[in-house]
Parts: C-alpha cells; structure tokens; sequence
C-alpha cells in the first residue's frame, strides 16, 4: 500500500457548520464486484470520525489493474499494479490563489471563487489485486476493501508508515476505525 509523497505532518481537519461532504465513488472496472453504496457510507463515516466536516469532496475510484499499473509507475515509478493509492491535495493550497476547479485562471476579469469546497484528494483502489492479497492479509476480500479505504482516506488525512511509529500509529487507528465502522459479514 503506497501513496504519493506528500509534506511530513497532520494535515488541517476542516471543521465549519455549514456545507456537504461529499464523497464521490467510481467503480470504473469489471473483474470484481464493488458495493459503491457501502463503501462510500464507509468512506464518509472515516472522514467524519477523522474530523472533516463542512464543505468537503474526497473521491473513491475503483480501477482495473491496467490503469492502476499505469498510475503506479506515473506517479511512484513502480511497474506493476498496487492495491491502493493516495492522492492528496495539499491543505496548504488556496484554491482561491490561482486555479479555481473549473480550470480556468482567477485573471483580473474575475472573483476568486467563494464557498468552493476543501478538495482532500482522490484515494484509487484496484479490486482485483485486493481480492488476491486479501487470504493472506485482511482475510476476506470485503475486509481487505475496507482495509484499503480506511488506509486510502489516512494518507489523504495526512498520516503515512514510513517511521515504525507512524505505522504503529496509522494500523491502530486503522483497526479502531474498521472495528466501528466495518463489518466483514454485512
């Protein structure tokens, strides 16, 4: 389980009263079967318990092993495909300051956008190298998915394994949140 690199530290939790989160789910291959209704209550319950609230978008894609093979040596320089990856957008970026989403420049004729929603990033799994590692690591292939997307949605949130402390840390919190929020007979 690999995820781009990304600034060292906790990243800011969004915390406001008013706004949606909204967690966008793609299951855009066909070689496993994919719950997206449960997963995305599962990835919105991890987010939630993890302190974002508020205008907020995360995205949850389900690829073939092509385009995960194609996305893990674009961006990690790994031949092959991987279960999961972790595209987080700095919290340190202003949307405001120089791209609004649509792509287009804030150029003197325009506003910066208002009320945009914090984009946590894009969390990328691949069903069908989750269904062969899942006897020999979370057991069953609904527990390794959910494996995935909790550890997905922490490398968003911020928290990595590279330290052995970090990872005792992120499969702690890991265990707590499948522990309240999975069940594997569901």
């Amino acid at each position: 389980m690999i995820r781009p690199a990304m600034p060292s530290g906790p990243r800011k939790r969004r915390r406001a009263d008013e706004g949606v989160l909204e967690v966008f789910v793609a299951d855009e291959q066909a070689e496993q079967e994919v719950d997206v209704v449960r997963w995305e209550a599962l990835a919105r319950d991890v987010l939630v318990a993890e302190g974002v609230t508020g205008d907020a978008e995360l995205a949850l894609m389900f690829v073939d092993e092509a385009t995960m093979a194609q996305l893990n040596g674009t961006f990690m320089g790994q031949e092959g495909p991987t279960d999961v990856l972790a595209f987080p957008i700095d919290a340190e970026d202003e949307v405001g300051a120089g791209r609004s989403p649509d792509g287009s420049t804030t150029g003197p004729d325009r506003e910066p956008p208002v009320d945009v929603p914090m984009l946590l990033g894009d969390v990328v799994i691949c069903p069908a190298v989750a269904a062969r590692n899942a006897p020999e690591h979370a057991g069953t292939y609904l527990d390794e998915l959910a494996l995935l997307i909790v550890h997905g949605i922490l490398h968003v949130l911020g928290m990595d394994h590279a330290e052995p402390e970090e990872t005792n840390q992120m499969q702690a919190r890991e265990r707590e949140l499948l522990a309240q929020f999975h069940r594997s007979d569901q």
